[in-house]
């Protein structure tokens, strides 16, 4: 038996993995990303928005310095970053009522960041806010997100509850112009796309799905009206007399069960396949140990120190102490005493699994300890490598279970069998249920061009769509050849740092800021990045390790594409040194002032 040592007992390798395989191989499909539908035609209701009422104006004609599309993170970041630079002419178009991207449309009740908001809400320090706990809620998120709009005045130019109908490069004038569904039809001379991977909520393609008569709603358009409550904690009075049924138990519906499992008479969490659900330990931030630490450069100094602590070298303390960096300290003690000619791809990983098989199985252990039902505990456990998805923490979820009335339906891998005008079936048996919430996530695996809703057509109008068709082709994740004064906020072939998304973005925006203030000032009304540029970069990129997350051996979600192997998934990853040296790289790219392999012209 190969076994594998830990502070408690050996561990069965090979009884382990062979129990991933056999989980991932049961939930394995044909259609992959095709089971979730589009929410379109008579499923468009799903995707309306509750939270904030559209308002008639005049379309736009006119110019601008720099147009942005997305009001989340991305959109934010960059516009100050702009703003700090003297590029006051900035426009914001934003599908949503307001700004927050991801945040404007999460406020189901418990959301949270879970990422410690130290280092997940960008700009604290620009702002002068702390946050109030270690993971903040939703709301805080959100005002946070048009505290910023506020003060870098980023709202009175914004175009909100409007959708980008047609981007298109002007070669003769070297300008964008952008068509929407408001009738706007203006020009930008630079154009920023911060989209995200969040913000077009998708549908399980359960038969009858629109067959139920009960009520019904997706996460991300919560309806407080019908449960009561809202989105601050207060109680959901109305669910008192109600069943309710959520289908999916992911980081969204681990938040969400607790407050259901109190406010419902009965709850069903239907289960594909587990989270995995390690202890969260939040708690407030204490004002005056805030305002000893928040000294000049603070989030800098934070975000520094947490990337590091994701990487492969050496941090000599670990400022957030969270479950992300549990797992690579422990990573780390496996391979630090490696020799340097030991020190190879094959050893990193095998460091990372025996490191990983640790871990899982300690919060497999915690559910048997938290959970009092024998069988719920055991459908409860995760039987995949913690990163294959979303990694949660939670210190109500598994104690929800405990609470009469909160069953937990696990479909074995095979997910919903139908719905139907009472409820739902789940092999063979009808559950009647007066609602049905679906915590079915966000589009993710789908094509570019479908999430954004529409194509870049960039210079001798070639889309965007077809310099990737078969996949991703940047420069630092930024710039694309033959899309000139288009940047990329994200983090694909960047830093490609998942832990915490918002700091590849703020640094991004960083980039894009300089890089538009040296055209402004000198002049160029062209940035491009070069082909033979672009080509060295991608070529980087692939002598790397590539994807830890979302491997094909994953159990399949949106980290593998459904589990659904892609040629051109190759291109997703990252700088091969890390995130933290990435960012290092990058800095010294900027502050060099050649800007090597982009040109101004």
């Amino acid at each position: 038996m190969a076994t594998l040592a830990d502070d408690t007992k050996p561990i069965d390798k090979d009884a382990i993995l062979a129990k991933y395989a056999e989980e991932r191989d049961k939930r394995l499909r044909a259609d992959g990303n095709e089971q979730y539908l589009e929410l379109k035609g008579q499923l468009a209701h799903y995707a309306e928005d509750p939270y904030t009422e559209r308002v008639d104006r005049e379309p736009k004609t006119d110019h601008v310095t720099f147009a942005f599309i997305g009001g989340g993170f991305s959109g934010l970041a960059t516009g100050a970053r702009l703003k700090e630079r003297g590029i006051t002419d900035v426009r914001i178009i934003e599908k949503g009522g307001d700004f927050g991207g991801t945040w404007y449309w999460n406020r189901y009740p418990g959301a949270q960041c879970d990422t410690a908001a130290m280092v997940y809400m960008p700009l604290l320090e620009e702002t002068g806010h702390m946050p109030t706990e270690k993971y903040v809620h939703a709301p805080e998120i959100l005002e946070h997100c048009q505290r910023i709009g506020r003060q870098y005045d980023l709202n009175e130019n914004a175009l909100f509850h409007t959708k980008i109908e047609s981007l298109k490069w002007e070669d003769e004038h070297s300008r964008w112009r952008i068509a929407t569904d408001r009738g706007d039809d203006f020009t930008a001379d630079f154009v920023g796309l911060g989209t995200g991977p969040l913000h077009v909520p998708k549908l399980p393609g359960i038969p009858g799905i629109q067959e139920f008569k009960g009520y019904s709603f997706h996460t991300s358009r919560w309806d407080y009206d019908y449960t009561g409550g809202d989105e601050h904690g207060g109680p959901m009075q109305n669910l008192s007399d109600k069943r309710v049924a959520i289908i999916g138990t992911g980081a969204t519906s681990v938040q969400a069960v607790p407050h259901l499992a109190q406010a419902a008479k009965e709850l069903y969490v239907i289960q594909r396949t587990p989270s995995s659900v390690d202890i969260r330990n939040n708690e407030p931030i204490d004002p005056k140990w805030f305002a000893e630490i928040a000294t000049e450069g603070w989030q800098r100094r934070w975000l520094e120190n947490f990337t590091a602590n994701q990487g492969i070298g050496h941090a000599e303390e670990d400022l957030v102490d969270d479950g992300w960096t549990d797992l690579t300290r422990r990573f780390r003690s496996r391979i630090k005493d490696l020799p340097p000619d030991q020190m190879t791809v094959e050893n990193m990983h095998a460091a990372w699994e025996d490191a990983d098989l640790q871990k899982m199985t300690e919060i497999r252990a915690r559910t048997d300890k938290v959970v009092e039902d024998g069988d719920a505990a055991a459908d409860l456990k995760a039987w995949y490598r913690q990163l294959c998805k979303r990694p949660c923490f939670h210190d109500e979820y598994l104690q929800s279970f405990n609470i009469p009335g909160t069953h937990l339906v696990d479909t074995d891998g095979q997910g919903v069998g139908r719905i139907t005008e009472k409820g739902f079936v789940v092999a063979g048996r009808e559950y009647e249920v007066d609602c049905i919430i679906y915590a079915s996530g966000f589009e993710v695996g789908t094509s570019l061009e479908r999430r954004m809703g529409f194509d870049p057509e960039g210079r001798n109008g070639l889309t965007l769509s077809e310099a990737w068709d078969d996949g991703m082709r940047t420069k630092h994740g930024i710039h694309t050849h033959g899309f000139p004064n288009l940047f990329f906020v994200q983090a694909t072939q960047g830093a490609n740092l998942i832990s915490n998304y918002p700091h590849n973005l703020v640094e991004g925006a960083l980039a894009i800021a300089i890089m538009v203030d040296h055209a402004v000032k000198t002049g160029a009304k062209e940035v491009e990045v070069t082909k033979e540029a672009q080509d060295a970069w991608v070529d980087l990129l692939l002598t790397g390790p590539g994807m830890i997350i979302g491997s094909a051996e994953c159990t399949p979600g949106y980290y593998n594409n459904e589990g659904e192997p892609l040629e051109e998934a190759k291109y997703a990853v990252g700088y091969p040194a890390g995130a933290q040296a990435y960012f290092v790289y990058i800095d010294n790219w900027l502050k060099s002032g050649d800007f090597e392999g982009v040109e101004f012209r």
